[in-house]
């Protein structure tokens, strides 16, 4: 039953996705290009604490 529900959220995922990039392309390169800005901020803050804890703390 799991596994059929978590099909099932895939395809309106997938279904979702392409009617935005269908019916709206700009909004959907709006939105792709906010989804790389966050995991961009986020890998940059991860490296930033990395080196704060190799740089032992300070």
């Amino acid at each position: 039953m799991v596994v059929n529900a978590k099909k099932v959220a895939v395809y309106v995922l997938v279904v979702f996705v392409l009617y935005v990039i269908v019916t709206d392309p700009a909004k959907a390169a709006d939105y792709v290009q906010i989804g790389f800005q966050g995991i961009s901020d986020a890998a940059q803050a991860l490296g930033d604490f990395a080196t704060w804890v190799a740089n032992g703390g300070k």
